[in-house]
């Protein structure tokens, strides 16, 4: 009789928490970088932090994905990060190289929280004492102030910078902090002065406003018209991107709260 109590509750625990893993959001199609469910970007903020992410990946094949979620829907922040890194595929299967950075914000009496769950192939570069000082340092202050751009915008540029070897961890734990970046952004900066003057699509030069990581994106497009990726302005989709490829994740990463 014991047994059969214990086969039935295990089954019962198995079915909840399958019925549980289902209502994790899918990514939003067609597929993007920024998943924003919880509607706390604009438009506009979307993007930016959607081109600068593209490019990005479409340079080195890594994701880092951004999703708001308005609720954890009883999942503890870090599981629900890393089950939806899991479920979405984040990262290329052969290198584990995504990234997911998980906000849910402040709403009311609730805390917000948030977590960055790193895939196996980026553990070395943004080991869990750097994640959590990027959401400590970059994240939290910003998130605080109700600027989910900037916090966002902060933590994605470490991140590239880490990952692309443009400083160290141990650079970055020191008092530089967030400056250590602009080295990064310098060269950034001037390689967009050189394509610029380099690439004029039939005849016309980027508008000043654009805005960087927006121009940055298209000039990568490999000679596409229309844009970034096929990006459309009235409708925010980016197109040209098919999604996460299968990395797998192991539990690394750091979470917040504000």
């Amino acid at each position: 009789m014991n047994k059969i109590k214990t086969t039935i509750l295990l089954i019962f625990f198995g079915l909840s928490t399958i019925a549980l893993a289902q209502e994790l959001p899918s990514p939003i199609q067609p597929p993007r970088l920024v998943n924003d469910f919880a509607q706390i970007l604009t438009e506009r903020e979307q993007s930016m932090l959607e081109a600068k992410l593209r490019a990005y990946h479409d340079t080195t094949s890594t994701q880092i994905y951004i999703i708001t979620v308005p609720d954890l829907q009883g999942y503890d922040v870090a599981d629900y990060a890393i089950r939806i890194g899991e479920k979405w595929g984040v990262g290329q299967q052969s290198k584990n190289n995504g990234a997911v950075i998980l906000v849910k914000p402040r709403i009311g009496n609730e805390r917000g929280e948030g977590f960055i769950a790193t895939g196996y192939g980026l553990e070395d570069v943004i080991p869990d004492a750097i994640a959590k000082r990027i959401m400590e340092r970059e994240m939290v202050p910003a998130f605080q102030q109700e600027d989910y751009y900037a916090g966002f915008e902060r933590a994605t540029t470490v991140m590239i910078s880490l990952a692309s070897g443009k400083f160290t961890a141990e650079g970055y734990m020191g008092e530089g902090g967030f400056f250590m970046v602009l080295p990064f952004i310098i060269f950034l900066t001037l390689l967009f002065v050189v394509l610029f003057n380099v690439n004029k699509t039939k005849g016309r030069s980027i508008g000043k406003n654009i805005p960087f990581w927006i121009a940055l994106g298209m000039m990568s497009g490999g000679g596409r018209s229309g844009g970034f990726g096929g990006f459309s302005s009235g409708g925010g989709s980016f197109g040209g991107f098919s999604g996460g490829g299968g990395g797998s994740f192991g539990g690394g990463g750091a979470r917040g709260s504000w």
